[in-house]
Order: C-alpha cells, then structure tokens, then sequence
C-alpha cells in the first residue's frame, strides 16, 4: 500500500491500490495492520462520520483540544475536495505550517491527520460525500476552530469569499494567533 510522507511531520497521504475490471472497482480502504506497518501510522480508529455538501460549501478548520484531540483518515465517496490542514502543534518544526490536497472519488486518496492539526476541506461539486475516521470520541466542549481567512496561515481558496457557503459558527472562528494560545493536545 503506497504511503506517502508530506513535508509535514506524521501528515501522511494513502494512495490505495484500486482494482478495477468490467464489473467496477475493489479496494482496500484500511488495513491496521498496513497502516502501523506500511505507513508507521498507529492509530486507533472509534468514531466514522460522513457528510453530504453543495459545492461552494466550505467547512472547518477545525480541531478539538486536551484529551479530546483526534487523528482522522479523510477521504471522499462522491465528489471532490480540496482538503485543507494547519499544524498547530507548538513544539513542531512545521508549526503554523499548512497543507492542501485535491481529495476526488477518482483519486481515492485518503489523508491521514495527527492530533495537533485544524482541519477543513471546500467542497467543488454539489453533493459531494466526504468520510472520515477519527482516533476519539467528539467532545462538544473541547472543540475548536481556525477561519480559514486568516492571512497568516497561507491558504489559497479557489472562490472569492461571498461565493462561498459557511455555518454562522465556523464563520465567527478565530485568527491562529487569536487561537494559539488554546492548542494543548494529547
């Protein structure tokens, strides 16, 4: 199974091999035992969710802190994504740093997410479904969130921001630096 480092510490993307023949496709979406091995990605997967949304939809970034922090495996069904991470881990060669990837239901590519990371994707076609795993359970009080217009975190969206479409709660999110001074993960 083809892992692939980013330039982001335990950021890693999963390319699975897909088989494909008249009748349609197979793959393999995971594999604990590949994962640990393969991909050196420990992680012990209790909570799957799964969201439908328009294009235009932009949701995140968002992250839950202390005990409640979660790795996700994300991916999507049907559609496409561009996923967006900021590592908001204090003590990281890479902190501040973030990272965006195309997720399509062509690709099939997965991105597996430490704990320590905001999370967020915008969404490029109308009912796209977006799957993630996450590591721990939600908590309703330990969450947290970064806007994604923040200037200082570098993140490039494809839509002028009146064409997109955002929750009131993920509208009114702090800037990183507003923020930072809340990032303690488990």
């Amino acid at each position: 199974m083809p892992f692939i480092k980013t330039d982001i510490e335990g950021l890693i993307v999963f390319e699975p091999k897909v088989i494909e023949d008249a009748r349609g496709f197979f793959m393999e979406s995971y594999n604990a035992n590949s994962f640990l091995n393969d991909g050196c990605i420990d992680a012990k997967f209790v909570q799957d969710n799964r969201s439908m949304s328009h294009k235009g939809v932009i949701r995140g970034l968002h992250y839950q802190i202390g005990a409640s922090a979660q790795a996700k495996l994300v991916t999507v069904l049907k559609g496409e994504v561009i996923d967006f991470v900021v590592d908001c881990r204090k003590d990281s060669a890479t902190y501040k740093k973030s990272y965006q990837i195309l997720l399509t239901e062509q690709n099939k590519k997965q991105l597996f997410v430490p704990r320590g990371f905001a999370h967020g994707f915008l969404v490029l076609k109308d009912n796209t479904e977006f799957f993630y795993k996450c590591d721990n359970f939600y908590n309703k009080d330990a969450e947290r969130g970064l806007s994604f217009f923040d200037q200082s975190i570098h993140i490039e969206l494809p839509f002028r921001k009146e064409e997109l479409i955002i929750s009131e709660k993920d509208n009114i999110l702090p800037t990183f630096e507003e923020a930072s001074t809340e990032f303690y993960f488990s």
